[in-house]
């Protein structure tokens, strides 16, 4: 099977009705780009979480569409702009053939082990391990948060690694991949629950526990919130929340209140200049430091009291 790329330049006002058109016309997919990508003209274009650009076009857009190579290319562009009431030779186009490639592998091979503080691996399933001998977590990449290669979570695991919670209790909560859960687990922790919003998340991560032979309980808040008769305690030794900063502040009465008096609370997905606004929402339950930055991004630790200050 071979394909072939149609490549239309338009304005931004006209990028998305073309892509949708062009699917209509028989188009497999359709994606657009910036056509001044790589000059001085270039316009970068995106959000923080949740407030993504509404429109995701550019003044100049580039819509690339993938057809089977033996389609009616013609055919297609010609139907695609009569939908946009544009005239067939109002608007240029190229054909661009895509070559053949063992996609698998080409993928696969964008994937190399990751290594990780010490002594820690992340090896996806098509790998060996560089050291057999090491902390070994076998994760391919997913839908799911979490393979180690963002700033946070490498923090989150160097933090782990450096203070190993052997014989504790740990939370991990907004646990993605379930990867930090994973690492306190090889570490020996006693008992490791994760928690997280997204129910395909929570999935993800059971079978990356049961993949790297970890036994963790996963649970969405809501269940975790009801789970005391599951034998679940309602403190932990050790919590850990890699989130971003926002939702950390507002959970700050929840997060701490998990944490066991004497545990250790770590917090990441926090940017530099976002330190002392974080710090400040946990400070009537306890004292947030600065453990380690990376990237920009850093890793806030603190430990709960054993008893209230006078």
């Amino acid at each position: 099977m071979s394909w072939t790329e149609i490549v239309i330049e338009v304005a931004r006002a006209r990028a998305e009705s073309l892509s949708d058109a062009l699917m209509e016309a028989g188009a497999l997919s359709v994606s657009v780009e910036d056509a001044d990508e790589g000059t001085e003209a270039e316009q970068p274009l995106f959000g923080e979480p949740g407030m993504e650009p509404e429109e995701a076009a550019w003044e100049h857009s580039r819509v690339v569409a993938l057809a089977n190579g033996d389609a009616d290319h013609a055919a297609i562009v010609a139907a695609a702009l009569a939908a946009c009431g544009l005239e067939p030779d109002s608007v240029d186009y190229q054909l661009r053939p895509v070559e053949e490639q063992d996609w698998v592998r080409l993928t696969q091979s964008q994937f190399e082990p990751i290594h990780i503080g010490k002594n820690i691996w992340v090896v996806p399933s098509w790998h060996d391990a560089p050291d057999p001998d090491a902390l070994i977590l076998q994760l391919d990449p997913g839908l799911a948060f979490g393979t180690g290669s963002h700033p946070t979570t490498r923090l989150c695991m160097e933090w782990l690694e450096a203070h190993p919670p052997r014989g504790q209790t740990v939370l991990d909560y907004g646990c993605g991949s379930g990867i930090l859960a994973m690492v306190a687990s090889k570490l020996e922790a006693a008992q490791v629950v994760g928690v997280d919003i997204d129910p395909q998340a929570i999935e993800s991560a059971r079978a990356n526990a049961e993949n790297n032979q970890c036994e963790i309980a996963y649970y969405l808040p809501e269940e975790f919130s009801s789970a005391s008769g599951l034998g679940l305690p309602q403190r932990f030794d050790v919590v850990v929340a890699n989130i971003l900063s926002s939702p950390l502040r507002l959970m700050a009465p929840m997060l701490a209140s998990r944490v066991n008096p004497g545990g250790s609370l770590l917090l990441s997905g926090i940017l530099v200049r976002q330190v002392e606004e974080v710090a400040r929402a946990y400070a009537p339950f306890l004292e947030l430091s600065l453990w380690a930055e990376r990237d920009g991004w850093v890793a806030l630790a603190g430990r709960r009291l054993l008893s209230p200050a006078p």
